[in-house]
């Protein structure tokens, strides 16, 4: 039995890298690009240009931007004194359709893995000494996942927060053991926020 056209294979394999998209979902949305309009094709390849070249990390916070500082870290309606601590730029987003936070945040763009090469000098800790000590925010809210990483990452942070003197809080449980942020519901997330806890 003939195979798809190598441009058609060459599509396939792009869309099976992408996160829950399978071999058989992959060529369904090929064959929906290639049976489609030109325009859908030419439209979802320029947003994909647009967004790998308009948006970045916000220097401040880690967040997605197309200004720098993001409108986050910029508004003057966030408290500055409250900083919430993330594993992803993802993750802030999660957090903000929570519409429970009022703070700003620090993603450190990992969690310590010591089996995949990754310290605490490889993620914005540093980053984030050097914030505290800047700004003197009152609370550190320590929002990372249940998994073994995430765990080890928030023993990491406890250790190197608890000399400068701020108040380190985590949020409350709901965040199921073993999984990460993007897959809480968005009620989930809220009350984990809401009910965070001394550490």
């Amino acid at each position: 039995m003939p195979d798809y056209p190598a441009p058609v294979r060459h599509l396939i394999d792009a869309l099976k890298k992408l996160p829950g998209v399978g071999p058989r979902s992959a060529e369904r949305l090929a064959l929906f690009i290639m049976q489609s309009e030109p325009r859908l094709a030419e439209d979802l390849a320029a947003a994909i240009r647009s967004a790998r070249g308009g948006i970045k990390n916000c220097s401040r916070c880690g967040s997605y931007t197309a200004a720098d500082p993001c409108e986050i870290c910029s508004s003057s309606r966030r408290d500055k004194g409250l900083i919430c601590v993330v594993e992803r730029a993802a993750d802030i987003l999660h957090i903000e359709k929570t519409g429970q936070f009022g703070g700003v945040y620090h993603a450190l763009m990992g969690k310590i893995a010591p089996l995949d090469g990754v310290g605490p000098e490889q993620l914005r800790i540093e980053a984030l000494v050097k914030r505290i000590q800047a700004e003197h925010p009152r609370e550190i809210v320590i929002a990372l996942g249940g998994d073994a990483q995430s765990e080890a990452t928030t023993h990491h942070l406890l250790e190197v927060l608890k000399p400068l003197g701020v108040a380190v809080t985590r949020i409350a449980s709901g965040i199921p053991v073993g999984s990460g942020l993007e897959y809480a519901d968005e009620l989930t997330l809220g009350r984990a926020i809401t009910g965070r806890r001394p550490l």
